[in-house]
């Protein structure tokens, strides 16, 4: 029975976090040539990730963490990154700072930045997991927490290495200060106004 439950463990978590990988792709993109970048963005992702298991595993025990009409504002985490993100890009721009001085100073995001939108991103997903948790027992529940937090580094691994390919690395070096800040802001609009927030 273990090896079907790993199997759904893994297929629930690519399903529930297959857009991860192109945020953290832009991400690693932003950080590129700074080595400890890559490590504050992992860590990130996994306080992030975290986070939402935490919430999921105590929503799935009865207890409830967080208000389900909390959870739409969570949008507005990644669409303030995203905002600042703009700003910053649009002041690089309006300075005539070229790229290789834009990433000497930034190195990337910090690892509380990448938490905050992997936890926002991932809002919707404390909803796919808590019945499936609630279902399980607490077995079951700790073989999805075990793939899950596996995983979590598969997906950041997949995510560096999507953004060192030569060809994308080229294009998120070129284009990247300008994706991140809109996929930031998209993330943040969907979240909010799928989930109903302020009557959007």
């Amino acid at each position: 029975m273990e090896p079907d439950i790993i199997g759904q463990a893994a297929g629930l978590f690519a399903v529930t976090n297959v857009d991860d990988i192109l945020i953290l792709a832009l991400f690693f993109a932003q950080g590129a040539g700074h080595h400890r970048s890559v490590v504050r963005i992992t860590l990130g992702q996994y306080l992030g990730f975290t986070a939402i298991l935490a919430v999921a595993v105590a929503a799935a025990f009865g207890a409830t963490l967080l208000p389900e009409s909390a959870v739409p504002y969570l949008g507005l985490l990644p669409l303030a990154l995203g905002l600042k993100a703009a700003w910053q890009a649009w002041k690089d721009h309006r300075d005539g700072e070229n790229e290789h001085e834009k990433e000497t100073k930034a190195g990337g995001p910090g690892a509380f930045e990448v938490a905050a939108v992997t936890l926002a991103n991932g809002g919707d997903n404390i909803g796919v997991y808590v019945p499936v948790f609630a279902t399980a027992g607490a077995a079951a529940m700790s073989v999805y927490t075990v793939v899950f937090l596996i995983l979590v580094g598969v997906w950041c691994a997949a995510g560096r290495c999507f953004a060192t390919r030569p060809v994308i690395a080229r294009t998120l070096g070129r284009w990247g200060h300008v994706l991140l800040p809109v996929v930031l802001i998209g993330i943040g609009l969907l979240i909010l106004i799928e989930g109903g927030a302020v009557g959007l």
